[in-house]
């Protein structure tokens, strides 16, 4: 089922595309769909087609092409262990959900009425969904290149990261000893969100240092939720680096 587009719609879309820095797209149907999320179309009856799932698919597939080819082409003497350790850690979760958080994403992207009451505008798992299905439209719609580029420049805060050896999976570990390194500090993981039925639940953990929050990370259990969460946090630390 397709949905006619609105005047009103279609300005949402043409200013995510500036945002974006994306001059030339004429594939408003991709981007509208990338920006659906599937409880919006279930919602509102429009067909599995219509939502961001199958652009995600593509999306995620593309996304690690880019990234696998940036490193294996800047970093020639790097093994595949650590070539496979570093793209994990540029394009999971965290660094994608905070790239959509600072092109305000969760702005242009149509929810159902349930996940925009939970904060669904502003869960991590929601925005690195659509990230991904963002990157998927503009390769269909628009070139490899096209993706390719908005990969790169989003990411290259996160790319930085890995020239200057910042990199892994035990975020927690990283995130307590750069903490630690002026004196002891209380760091905490709270639960701040459990989301979905019992047999799919969606954990959100926030990860607080003396009380303030550093990082909101969200996964399928609540040990993932904290490594996220604590990812989320480094990834703070070292763009400001």
């Amino acid at each position: 089922m397709m949905i006619r587009m609105d005047a009103r719609r279609k300005a949402q879309l043409d200013e995510f595309l500036a945002r974006i820095q994306v001059s030339s797209f004429d594939q408003w149907h991709l981007l509208d769909a990338a920006l659906t999320h599937s409880s919006y179309a279930n919602e509102h009856q429009c067909g599995h087609e219509y939502c961001n799932e199958r652009l995600e698919f593509l999306g995620d597939a593309i996304l690690d092409m880019v990234v696998g080819e940036y490193l294996f082409l800047h970093y020639p003497h790097m093994m595949e262990g650590d070539l496979s350790k570093a793209r994990a850690s540029v394009v999971s979760e965290a660094p994608l959900a905070d790239v959509c958080r600072d092109l305000n994403m969760g702005q242009y992207m149509l929810l159902g009425h349930g996940e925009i009451k939970s904060g669904g505008k502003f869960r991590h798992s929601i925005l690195a969904d659509a990230f991904e299905a963002v990157v998927g439209a503009l390769y269909l719609g628009g070139s490899y290149e096209m993706a390719r580029t908005f990969i790169l420049t989003q990411l290259q805060p996160y790319l930085q990261r890995i020239q200057n050896g910042h990199y892994g999976r035990d975020y927690k570990t990283q995130f307590q000893e750069y903490i630690q390194q002026d004196g002891e500090h209380n760091i905490t993981y709270v639960l701040c969100a459990e989301t979905g039925p019992d047999h799919n639940k969606t954990f959100t953990m926030q990860v607080c240092v003396d009380g303030s929050i550093r990082g909101v990370g969200s996964g399928k259990s609540k040990k993932e939720a904290e490594q996220c969460a604590a990812q989320a946090a480094l990834q703070k630390v070292y763009v400001k680096e």
